[in-house]
């Protein structure tokens, strides 16, 4: 069951991950506590929500390695915070693959946080499909947590 639309979402806790299509597919959009009127808010591309998922707030360490070719191959770096700009800090405008060690993040198409969204749980992604993107350019990125 779904609806035609969702015009407003309304989160009183935790962090939820809301999919454009049923059966987590589609679009991810990331939200965390707080009021969203319309869904330009939660920087959505248009106003269907079929699916979610909640997760609740983590408080460990955060770790992970990407990698600029497939199957965790090529130029690796490891981050333990947030990334703004990924070309500014990896030097390259490509992540083909990554390796998720400890929390959760969020994967952006452009820099400063923008553009579609991609929930990586940890766990190993050997090619950008494994997170649901089609384009392995990500512009920035950062870890899932409190106050997001």
């Amino acid at each position: 069951m779904h609806f035609n639309c969702c015009n407003s979402i309304r989160v009183t806790g935790g962090h939820w991950v809301t999919y454009e299509k049923p059966y987590y597919m589609g679009y991810q959009y990331i939200l965390g506590q707080g009021e969203y009127p319309d869904y330009h808010c939660w920087m959505g591309f248009n106003n269907c929500i079929r699916s979610c998922q909640m997760f609740p707030p983590y408080r460990g360490s955060y770790r992970m390695r990407i990698y600029n070719r497939p199957d965790m191959m090529g130029h690796m770096m490891e981050f333990m915070d947030d990334c703004p700009n990924v070309f500014d800090r990896f030097r390259y405008r490509d992540i083909f693959s990554c390796n998720i060690m400890e929390g959760y993040w969020i994967f952006y198409e452009h820099p400063n946080y923008r553009g579609r969204q991609y929930f990586l749980r940890p766990g190993e992604y050997r090619a950008c499909g494994d997170w649901g993107c089609h384009n392995p350019m990500v512009g920035s990125f950062r870890r899932m947590r409190m106050g997001l």
